[in-house]
């Protein structure tokens, strides 16, 4: 059992992984925070708590990152008491936040001269799953890496992916995250569209329900009829921040990205009128106060 050092584990997602690589049995190690309520079980179970990412870089064979993006990822490893700043020998660095890939090579090159791995496995699924220890995990990584990661992985996610390379991680994670989002939209543009022409929208949702166009993330959306709108519990603004990331990645390689840039305003506005901390689903509220529609059950 390889010593863990997790960054991050107070965090909706973070605190389940945590939980259950503890619970595996390895050695865990944490930064703590504000938010010291959300992990006092991981430290009544016997994690031990390090003063800065650098005593976690001291300690640890591997040390896990999930953070909210590329500016908190690059704090907690080439900042001040950063992970590269005693990083040693061999240490391996996963990242499983929602990154750009363009600061996950310029961080890899900054690693890989200090003779310290990044590796790139961000997830996909809920926190619900991260609680259960079912996540699933894209693994951007040499063979070897991955071979390493995958049994320390296991102890999170029920799916650990191999998807390529170093970089290729992230870089699905936001071709995944741009579907979801465009998927999230569409629902929320064609519940306003079909209420206002005065269609039964109950019935928009049994005909996709029956049907190829059928998702879980339109069942989600679809919940917010009934006044649920927690079938999704993804905060907006970092939907928002993920589709700013898939934009410039496509900008970053000339591809016209027409419906990325759509569904990024899209988040953008809804974040405007003030939804940014609530949860996806609420894209339904910003279409009710952008159309006059009435969707939502209260």
């Amino acid at each position: 059992m390889q010593k863990i050092g997790f960054i991050g584990a107070s965090g909706l997602m973070g605190h389940g992984m945590a939980k259950n690589l503890r619970a595996k049995g390895h050695p865990l190690a944490l930064t703590v925070h504000r938010n010291r309520e959300r992990v006092a079980d991981l430290l009544a179970a016997g994690a031990t708590e390090a003063a800065s990412p650098a005593a976690l870089a001291q300690a640890c064979e591997i040390v896990f990152i999930c953070v909210t993006g590329s500016p908190q990822v690059e704090a907690a490893v080439t900042g001040a008491n950063g992970l590269l700043s005693a990083g040693k020998q061999g240490l391996v660095i996963v990242d499983c936040s929602t990154s750009e890939p363009e600061s996950t090579n310029k961080l890899r090159a900054q690693c890989d001269a200090a003779g310290v791995s990044f590796i790139d496995a961000p997830l996909a699924r809920t926190p619900v799953e991260a609680e259960l220890g079912k996540l699933n995990v894209m693994v951007g990584a040499s063979d070897a890496h991955f071979a390493l990661l995958k049994p320390v992985l296991a102890a999170f996610a029920e799916n650990v992916i191999h998807v390529g390379g170093p970089g290729a991680g992230h870089t699905i994670k936001l071709l995944n995250n741009f579907i979801a989002q465009a998927i999230c939209t569409a629902t929320a543009e064609a519940f306003a569209t079909g209420q206002r022409a005065g269609v039964d929208l109950k019935k928009l949702v049994e005909l996709v329900s029956a049907g190829g166009v059928n998702s879980g993330l339109f069942q989600a959306m679809a919940k917010t009829l009934d006044g649920d709108m927690s079938g999704l519990k993804f905060e907006l603004d970092n939907a928002r921040k993920d589709l700013r990331y898939y934009t410039h990645l496509a900008e970053s390689l000339n591809v016209p990205s027409i419906v990325g840039e759509a569904v990024h305003q899209s988040l953008a506005i809804a974040s405007a009128l003030g939804h940014g901390h609530k949860h996806v689903p609420a894209l339904v509220e910003a279409q009710e106060q952008l159309t006059g529609a009435k969707i939502i059950r209260r």
